[in-house]
């Protein structure tokens, strides 16, 4: 077990290693505050892919969950990719295991794949396209419409672009487990509380819910919105981490986060959360956990993703 020092100031300690290590730290919108602060760049699955693409640093500490760094590995085959923790993993990926969606795949061969970026590397390697929340409405409509489509593995997200497009999509029956947990009672009390409130929220949000909010985007557009609304109280329906960036970007305006059902912090994802401050200083200290893929899948995982960064 990893030892705690509380004499360590790991903010200085983390800017002194990067330095001296010449790493990139990329870190999730729903990363705690104090990460999100000491990362070079922040953003949504699209943005961090992009910037892990185009970074030319000899070190990328990624700041998020597993699947994130395995894409920055993809993109840098040759580059060490650390991650502050191995378990912080994902409840779509878990969801979607790679024997399980080749199978399916191998049923329905005359199907475009599809894929939430929300997936390991090697389902990846399986897609024939890989899409974000941000760019995954763009995407299904540069598919000519006598193809049929696959979307996997976020169940509601699919049902969302599937209103949105108009495409019958087949769907893999995936969700996020935070953004699953949001209460239809305790919101509508809530709004009560609050009318002037304006409810955001993302598209993997369960169909009740996103039918009560009046802005659905990404991460980032989420983030955009609260920026340029002429509103000043809103509701959000996402992961709690993106408070910090809209607090920051938008200051003077107030933020609710959507209640879970239970009395819990269940709007926090658990795996997302599992990074902290002393494992980001350690993991750069030991240069370790490192991700680490093998050559034929990076491989064949690269092309859904340069796919996805050429349609986008």
């Amino acid at each position: 077990m990893m030892q705690s020092n509380p004499g360590i100031d790991y903010r200085a300690e983390i800017l002194r290693l990067k330095k001296e290590m010449n790493a990139v730290i990329l870190a999730h919108y729903y990363q705690e505050g104090e990460i999100q602060d000491v990362a070079d760049i922040i953003g949504d699955s699209l943005e961090l892919s992009r910037r892990a693409a185009e970074t030319s640093a000899d070190v990328i500490v990624f700041a998020g969950v597993h699947f994130m760094a395995e894409t920055a590995k993809i993109l840098n085959p040759s580059k060490p990719v650390l991650l502050p923790d191995l378990d912080a993993g994902c409840s779509l990926a878990e969801g979607c295991p790679a024997d399980q969606f080749l199978q399916f795949r191998a049923q329905h061969p005359d199907h475009v794949s599809i894929t939430y970026i929300n997936c390991s590397a090697e389902v990846k390697a399986a897609s024939d396209i890989i899409c974000t929340s941000s760019n995954a409405e763009r995407i299904i409509r540069q598919i000519p419409e006598e193809k049929p489509i696959f979307f996997a593995p976020d169940r509601n997200l699919g049902r969302y672009l599937v209103r949105k497009t108009g495409r019958d999509m087949l769907l893999w029956d995936g969700s996020c487990i935070v953004h699953e947990t949001f209460s239809l009672r305790k919101l509508a009390r809530l709004q009560a509380d609050h009318p002037e409130a304006e409810l955001i929220a993302h598209p993997e949000c369960e169909e009740p819910l996103l039918e009560r909010a009046s802005f659905i985007g990404s991460t980032s557009a989420l983030l955009k919105h609260v920026q340029s609304s002429p509103r000043t109280k809103f509701i959000v329906a996402t992961e709690s981490g993106i408070l910090h960036q809209m607090m920051k970007s938008a200051p003077g305006k107030e933020f609710i986060p959507a209640p879970p059902e239970a009395n819990c912090a269940c709007n926090d994802c658990p795996y997302m959360k599992l990074n902290t401050m002393e494992k980001l200083y350690r993991c750069m200290v030991d240069r370790s956990p490192e991700i680490r893929l093998d050559a034929v899948t990076i491989q064949k995982a690269l092309v859904p993703i340069q796919r996805m960064l050429s349609m986008s």
